[in-house]
Formats: structure tokens, sequence, C-alpha cells
């Protein structure tokens, strides 16, 4: 799944053109419907043609609102920044594109809506030049733009297969195994109590985590999860999840706050950070100056300190610290935007570098700069373990191409990882750069394993009565490459069965009443082994009883129809084996008398050694089968 944000300036159509996309309205304020203008964020849901599920979240466009466009602008896959055909470039659209940027938002497309409006073609030509000058030196400048109508429905199939055509080359989001989702909506439903909406990232939550709820350490526990109100066991990084919280009441929750799962993450109130500040702000910035952080769904007053200079000129960068009033959740390589709070502007953006640092620093002290230099720009081993987690599971050949570290530095950062544990080999050799040895970033090795016996107990409490679980099925539920599954087998501390897996320690146990039953057909089997109960007859003492006896080697069955004790069948088989050694043919009848049985039993035998190769069927009659 992916998630698009809206921008631009007020009444250029962004809510419209979401109405025309997906069929419902985002606002969904009475004040909003008043008004006709969006005040707070609104969300939707479409499929593109091409079978891509979205997300979408409408912010509002006017300046007074610029705080809850900021609230979901982050974690977005795409922009869809929307211009008037009839007013073109506007201070909002200005402004909202300037904080796409610095949130390198890399992925865009510009709705040119409106265009039933407009019908001069001298205009057009000239409002899409100012829009390619406007997107230039940003991370938007190649965004196509595609003419609509949200009123005629002109260019909306365009847009569609647009989106679709950018969605399709955005990176996979990776699962770091560190789920956290900034909470962008709060309400309850009869019912079901607290209910929080967000965008997931990081990693993915399942039903029934527990979690807790950040910055204050509230915990809670999920019981229920949706996705574009379809439910889900499990919510996967990048998408639009609503989270039912078990524990929490909605006066403890708020937008801002951030759910994650427990341990992973810590709030803050200081923050390091490298600092952009915008080429057209009103004027300098200078040390200690109070501004605002807006940082996921949450914000903050913060006092920031320029560590490298006195004052900060329009377009130029500086290593910052931060004293937050309010705490946050971050994580290092976040983005933040930083606004002035009177009068209100946004004058840059920053990228979170050190999201716990100890000690208030000293201004313009070398080792502290060079320290947030070495932050920024990442040792190799940090860039190699990231192109890891990128990958999951790949071979050091291919995770050292996605780090594209020269042959040097790569070398020695492998060597760093595997000795520091962060990465994990899961094959024996000689590791190097251009080895085919499979490799896995620790993080995503845990989950993996976990993934393993997490699925495997969840089997035996479906199952107590089977030995395990079929190993087809389990790579199968797991979605792994025949590779990487016995890679991982190979680490793991599973009972295997060849054809079957089962947690250590993992025995059938049948129940008193369960065993009475097994005691009673076993002796059955005993007065008449030979002609023993049918298959049926078994699974009348329990479907689960049958099978498990089947598992543990107690019974073997032949045919549908014919069962046999494993001992019996065992005496049977070695008996046809003399008998056609010193006669050399047998008939059914003659299999009948040999063990006093009805012929269904003999045939049902007989017809199970010729499929498994013992004997071989010569018209009427059987003969072994001759060993090449």
């Amino acid at each position: 799944m992916r998630v698009i944000g809206t921008a631009g300036h007020v009444d250029h159509g962004k809510s419209t053109l979401i109405a025309a996309l997906t069929g419902v309205h985002p606002d969904r304020l009475k004040e909003e419907r008043e008004r006709e203008m969006t005040i707070d964020l609104g969300f939707g849901w479409l499929t593109l043609p091409d079978g891509q599920e979205i997300g979408i979240v409408d912010v509002p466009g006017h300046r007074d609102f610029i705080e809850n466009m900021l609230a979901g602008i982050g974690g977005i896959d795409a922009a869809l920044l929307v211009i008037a055909a009839d007013e073109g470039v506007m201070p909002q659209t200005r402004e909202h594109l300037a904080i796409l940027d610095l949130l390198n938002i890399q992925r865009g497309v510009v709705a040119l809506t409106k265009m039933d409006l407009v019908d001069d073609v001298d205009w057009l030509t000239l409002v899409e030049e100012d829009i390619r000058r406007a997107l230039t030196a940003t991370a938007l400048a190649d965004a196509p733009i595609v003419r609509i109508s949200a009123r005629t429905g002109l260019g909306l199939d365009s847009l569609l297969h647009t989106l679709g055509a950018l969605l399709q080359k955005a990176p996979a989001r990776v699962d770091l195994a560190r789920p956290r989702l900034p909470v962008d909506r709060v309400f309850t439903m009869p019912g079901f109590g607290t209910i929080v909406t967000g965008t997931l990232s990081d990693g993915h939550f399942s039903l029934g985590d527990d979690v807790e709820i950040l910055p204050f350490g509230k915990k809670a526990r999920i019981r229920g999860l949706q996705t574009h109100r379809r439910k889900e066991e499990i919510a996967l990084p990048g998408s639009r999840v609503a989270i039912n919280l078990a524990g929490v009441t909605l006066e403890e929750i708020h937008r801002g706050d951030v759910v994650a799962a427990p341990g992973k993450y810590i709030s803050t109130r200081r923050l390091d950070a490298r600092l952009r500040l915008l080429k057209d702000v009103s004027a300098p910035l200078k040390h200690a100056t109070e501004v605002k952080i807006f940082a996921g769904t949450a914000e903050s007053i913060a006092r920031l300190r320029l560590l490298d200079m006195e004052t900060l000129q329009p377009g130029d960068e500086a290593w910052i610290q931060l004293e937050l009033r309010q705490p946050l959740v971050l994580a290092r390589g976040d983005r933040f935007i930083v606004r002035r709070p009177s009068p209100s502007e946004t004058v840059g953006g920053g990228l979170a570098l050190d999201v716990a640092p100890k000690n208030r620093h000293k201004r313009f002290d070398p080792p502290t700069l060079a320290a947030l230099e070495t932050l920024l720009q990442g040792d190799p081993a940090e860039v190699l373990f990231l192109a890891a987690l990128a990958l999951g599971g790949a071979t050091a050949r291919e995770t050292v191409a996605r780090s594209r570290l020269e042959a040097l530095p790569a070398a020695q950062a492998l060597q760093a990882c595997i000795e520091s544990g962060r990465l994990v080999a899961l094959e024996a050799g000689e590791i190097s750069p251009s080895s085919e040895i499979l490799l896995m970033a620790a993080p995503r090795w845990e989950t993996l394993r976990g993934d393993f016996f997490l699925t495997l107990e969840k089997f035996h409490k479906t199952a107590p009565l089977r030995r395990g679980m079929p190993r087809e099925e389990l790579k199968s539920r797991l979605n792994l490459a025949p590779r990487l599954f016995n890679a991982a087998l190979k680490r793991l501390d599973l009972r295997d069965g060849g054809n079957w897996l089962a947690l250590p320690g993992h025995e059938i146990r049948f129940t008193a009443a369960q065993q009475a039953r097994v005691d009673g057909l076993l002796r059955q089997f005993a007065a008449a082994p030979f002609a023993p109960p049918s298959v049926k007859e078994c699974q009348a003492a329990g479907e689960d009883v049958y099978l498990a006896l089947v598992e543990l080697g107690e019974l073997k069955q032949v045919s549908p129809e014919v069962v046999f004790r494993q001992t019996d069948y065992e005496t049977m088989t070695a008996r046809v084996r003399q008998f056609l050694q010193k006669n050399g043919q047998m008939t059914a009848a003659e299999a009948r008398d040999l063990f006093a049985t009805s012929r269904k039993f003999a045939l049902a035998l007989l017809e199970h050694l010729d499929a498994i190769g013992v004997t071989v069927r010569d018209g009427d009659v059987r003969r072994l089968k001759a060993r090449v």
C-alpha cells in the first residue's frame, strides 16, 4: 500500500479532486462543509488501474491551518500538488512546496485543476511555465503536470495512471521491526472504544500486540486493525491504519502521540540536527531563537541553539541543538519542519541526527562539530547495515552492491558488522564483499526468527494432536524463498521430521478421555488384526485422534477405507514377500486366504503394495517388483 498527500493553496480544489477520485468527500467537519473550506485533515482511499491500493491524506490549504497541514504530510510516498488553472502558483502553493522539499518528498504529480474555467491557451502556457519555475531546485523538479477538471472528469484517468507509474518506482517500505504510528486522529465508536489512525512506519503491527503510547508511556493492546475499513491480522509499514486500542481512553491519547512497539523508541526533550533555512524567509535566524518544531504529527516549542555560527542566513545550513519544551518521539534520520511562532512563518527544515544527546553542547566546539558531521555522513558500517535492512535476506555481494561502497571500505564494514552482530550470516563459509553467502540484518533476523516460532506456536495450539506443521505450509505461510527458508532452519532449534517441523518439546499428548478412546480402538485392532475397524469407524473416536495415531506410526492407512496397525501392516507385508519369493505370484484370493480375511482388506493391501513399488500387477496376479 502507498500513501499520497495533497498540497496546495486554499480553494484550488484539493478536496473536490479527492472526492472525484474516491467518491467520498474528505471534509468531515460541519464547519468545513458550511465554509466550503478544509480546516483539518481528511482521508480517503482508492485502487489505481494497475491494482495498487493507495491511502490519501487531504490537507488544508489556508495559511491559518498550515500546522494542521504539517500533521498530515509526513510519511507519504508521493505528493499531489494541486494548482488551480485560473489562478496559478499562489503563496500557499510555494509554502507547501517548500515543506515538501524540506521533508524530502521526492515523488509527486502536479494536478492543474479547474480546467473547465479556462479556455485561454496562452494563459495556460504561462501558468505551466510558472509552475516549472517554482518546482526548479526542489525535490519535485521533474514532477509531471496533468490537466484536470474534477467537475467534468477531464484528466482523471490520466492522473490515476500517472500516479500508478510514479508509485511503481517508489521503493518498498522497510520493516525495521520497530513499528510506530504517529497519531493524526483519535475517536471512539460504540462497542469498540478508542480508535486512532495514522500512517504506519518502520515495522508491522499484529492483532493482539502490546504497544505503548509515547511520549508518556501509557500501555495498551491492539484489539483491532483496519486498513481502508478492511479488517486485518497484520498492518504493514507504509499503510494507512486504524487501530482499536484496549487499555487507553479517549482522554489519554491525542494527535501527535505515537503508538509504538514497547521499548523501541524514547521521548526526548533534546535533539541534535542539521538545519536548512529557506532562501526566502523574512529574516535570518539568530542563536537561541524560540521556534516551533513539527515532526510526524507532533509539535513542540523549542529553543534553537546554533552550534557553529551566531546567525543563520537565508539559504544556509547549520548544526543545531534543540531544547524542546514538549517531548517528541524521533528516530535518527527523521525530518522535521521549523516555523517561527510570531509572525507565523515556515523558516526551514532539519534532519535528526542524535535524538538523545546526553549533554548540552558547547558552541563552536570542534570535536562536537566533527561528531555531528560523522553522524550526518554515516560511517561505512552504518551504510552497509542500512542496505542489509532494506534487502531483507541477500548475499554479501548483493548487500555490498546495494550499499554502493568501494571495495576496501565495504570489506572493512562487512567485517565490522559481522563482528558486532549487526549482520547475521545465515550460511557457512568465508564472507567477503563478493561472496554468495546469505546475510541478514540482525533486526530482520530476530523478526524472522520470531515469525518461525510464533507461526509454529499458533499451529500447535490449533492442532495439538499433530506432530508438527507441514514443511511446505510453514514456508508458504512465511512467504520465504526456498534458499532463505532452508538457511534459516539451520540456525533454529526446531524439531525437524523431514516433511514436518515443530517447536522443541512439542509432543502429541492425549487427554484422559482421548486416551480411553485410543485404548478401546487399539483393542479392536488387536482382536481382528487382519480385518480391523474401517477408517470411518476409527474417525468416530475423533478425527484428530485418528490422525494423531497415524502420525505417531501406530496406524497405517493403505486406502481411503482400510487402515491397519503398523505392526500388523509390517507382518502382512513381510508374509506377502515370503509368499511371492516362494511361489512367484499371488492372486487376491490367495492373499485373502493367507490372512483369513475378506477380499476388501486383501485387495486394499495388494493395491497399496503396487503403489509403493513392492509388487507389480500382471493381469490377475501380483509379482515382486524387480529391483534395478
